[in-house]
């Protein structure tokens, strides 16, 4: 889960969007359709957020941070919000600022910043943040040790946003986001809005039985190509995602105890970290802690595994199973929830279900295992819960894709 990145990233990183993009980029902010006619699912998906995911009521106060996104949605937001009788608040951000911000940290910088932020997020009942991702290299030359010293000054800030606010991460579609995805600009924004305006009670609805299994598991087995991983959940507990933290959403995660891991796992999704894409990620563990690590990018790999103790130990497993999104795009927020697939995260561990793992790192690692990725297996204890992506027992069957549309 993100927020789930909802995750470290998100406190600094809420976007990844050339400021100077020329207006037409962003097609959703203004005429759609060459005839002046604002685009409808702004505004669903503002009651989306209001509505459902943050569920606001009468007086709330609420922290909407939008990163690089056209003014109808701020708008939007404004209005939905007030129409509950919740008292709103926006900050609005660009990317290319925010980065230059950080390269340029130091220490008093980023406790000035501290202060303040966690001054006004103590003051909120809810949050959402919503970025663009015009560039999502944008932050790729920020030295490691200004990223990492922002990062630790401010994880306060996220410590507290996720335990005591109602909060929900989400993007906004974008032209390189469409490229990520190999599809049209107009075909990428009908995916971002099926997957952000799914049915997600209907959805909430099937993860019951899911989540059931997964609180009174003890061993989890992973099978597939290069991969032969066991590891045990027993008291963890489970949490389903629906999008109440995220949009899009779609899982129901978990996390190991601490030094019951071990095997391999081979990673078969890119994935795109620190405004670097590593690929073809291979970690062998042992009593918990990853041994040895492999990559497209070794040396960079281990040195974000080496950012401190617990960054070679996992502090989330999850199992994601949203249909309409299939392949990787290089955005966790939605790779995290592809049809088929698991997320194996070293790092940061969530409070409440996790197991006390303590990191700067929280990376969301996906391993596809719908049979044109290779296919795999996911038991709990001797029982087979996946096969090739598709859930196996009965009560499981409402979260495979045929189930979940329409």
């Amino acid at each position: 889960m993100q927020g789930k990145n909802e995750c470290i990233q998100e406190l600094f990183y809420s976007s990844c969007v050339d400021s100077d993009a020329s207006p037409s980029l962003y097609i959703l902010s203004s005429d759609l359709y060459g005839d002046g006619m604002k685009d409808p699912r702004i505004q669903r998906l503002a009651q989306t957020i209001v509505r459902y995911s943050l569920n606001l009521k009468e007086g709330e106060k609420v922290l909407f941070e939008v990163t690089d996104t056209p003014s109808e949605l701020g708008i939007a937001l404004l209005r939905e919000a007030r129409s509950v009788g919740a008292i709103p608040i926006i900050d609005v951000k660009e990317s290319r600022v925010t980065r230059e911000v950080v390269r340029g940290t130091s220490e008093e910088h980023a406790s000035l910043i501290r202060e303040i932020e966690l001054s006004r997020m103590q003051k909120m009942n809810a949050f959402c943040a919503i970025r663009g991702s015009e560039n999502s290299n944008e932050q790729s030359d920020v030295p490691n040790e200004a990223m990492r010293s922002y990062q630790t000054a401010l994880s306060d800030v996220l410590d507290y946003r996720v335990e005591k606010t109602k909060w929900v991460v989400l993007r906004w579609p974008t032209p390189s986001m469409a490229q990520a995805a190999g599809m049209s600009t107009e075909s990428f924004e009908d995916f971002y809005f099926n997957v952000c305006l799914l049915d997600y009670a209907k959805m909430a609805r099937a993860m019951e039985p899911l989540h059931a299994r997964m609180v009174k598991a003890d061993k989890v087995t992973i099978r597939g190509p290069g991969t032969d991983l066991s590891f045990s959940i027993k008291g963890i507990g489970a949490r389903m995602c629906k999008g109440t933290r995220n949009l899009p959403d779609g899982e129901v995660f978990s996390c190991p105890v601490k030094d019951s891991v071990n095997g391999t796992i081979s990673y078969d999704a890119p994935s795109l970290y620190e405004g670097t894409r590593f690929e073809n990620i291979r970690l062998e563990f042992k009593e918990g802690k990853i041994i040895n690590a492999t990559s497209s990018d070794t040396e960079k790999l281990n040195k974000i595994l080496d950012t401190d103790e617990g960054a070679r130990y996992i502090g989330e497993f999850a199992l994601g199973f949203n249909p309409y999104i299939l392949d990787p795009m290089g955005d966790i927020l939605f790779d995290e929830k592809i049809a088929g697939s698991l997320h194996f995260t070293p790092g940061r561990a969530y409070k409440g279900v996790g197991n006390d793992n303590e990191s700067a790192v929280h990376w969301d690692m996906v391993l596809i295992q719908r049979p044109e990725w290779g296919g795999g297996e996911v038991w709990f204890d001797d029982e087979l819960i996946r096969r090739d992506g598709l859930f196996v027992p009965q009560d499981l069957h409402g979260l495979n894709p045929e189930n979940l549309i329409g």
